[in-house]
C-alpha cells in the first residue's frame, strides 16, 4: 500500500530525481516550454509553481531560497559577457526569473504553467510526450485592474463604452438637421 506516500520515483534515485527537478525547471525558465513525458511534467509543474511564487514576492529572502534549490551553477546567478565588446549576452538564470518571469504573474493567484498534450509519442519507447509551458500573462497597469468586479460588470462596462463611442460617431457624422430628419422617417 502507498498510503500517504507524495510523489512519483520515476525509476530514479533520490538525488537523480532532485536534479531531474532542477534541470528541467532551469530549462522551463529558459526556454519558455519544454517537451518531456506526462510523468515528468505532473512532477515537475508543482515545483516550477512554487518557484514562481517565490519570484512574486521579490524579496532578498526569496532570491536566496530559490538560488538554494536550483542549485549554484555557473551561469545561473551571474551574465554572460562578449569579452571584446564587455555586452551582455545572457542575464543569469535568477536574475530572469526576478526580472522577467516573476513580475509577469503578480495578478495570477496560480496556475503559471500548463500542460498541452501532443498526439505523437517518443520514438525509442512510444511514451506520450506533452509540453510543459508557463502561462503567457502580462503584468497590467493598476488603473486597467478590475479586480473585485465580476465579470457580468466587466462585459456590460464595454457594452457601454462601445455604445457611447457609436453615439459620438453618429453624432460627428450628421449635421443636427439631417439626424431630425432620420428619426422622424424612422417614426413614421
Amino acid at each position: 500500500m502507498r498510503h500517504r506516500v507524495a510523489g512519483r520515483e520515476l525509476s530514479r534515485t533520490a538525488a537523480h530525481r532532485k536534479a531531474l527537478r532542477r534541470n528541467m525547471a532551469m530549462s522551463l525558465f529558459q526556454h519558455g516550454a519544454i517537451r518531456t513525458t506526462v510523468a515528468k511534467a505532473k512532477e515537475i509543474r508543482p515545483y516550477v509553481e512554487r518557484l514562481i511564487t517565490l519570484a512574486r514576492k521579490n524579496t532578498l529572502h526569496a532570491r536566496r531560497l530559490i538560488s538554494a534549490e536550483l542549485g549554484n551553477r555557473r551561469g545561473v546567478r551571474g551574465e554572460l559577457f562578449d569579452s571584446k565588446t564587455g555586452e551582455v549576452l545572457e542575464v543569469g538564470l535568477l536574475d530572469k526569473i526576478f526580472d522577467e518571469i516573476g513580475p509577469r504573474y503578480v495578478g495570477r493567484s496560480g496556475g503559471y504553467t500548463r500542460i498541452i498534450r501532443l498526439s505523437e509519442r517518443r520514438l525509442g519507447d512510444a511514451g506520450k510526450q506533452v509540453i510543459l509551458q508557463l502561462v503567457e500573462q502580462t503584468k497590467a497597469a493598476p488603473e486597467e485592474s478590475d479586480a473585485g468586479v465580476s465579470r457580468r460588470a466587466r462585459r456590460a462596462d464595454r457594452r457601454r463604452q462601445v455604445a457611447e463611442s457609436a453615439e459620438a460617431a453618429e453624432s460627428t457624422e450628421a449635421p443636427a438637421g439631417e439626424l431630425e430628419k432620420a428619426e422622424s422617417e424612422e417614426s413614421k
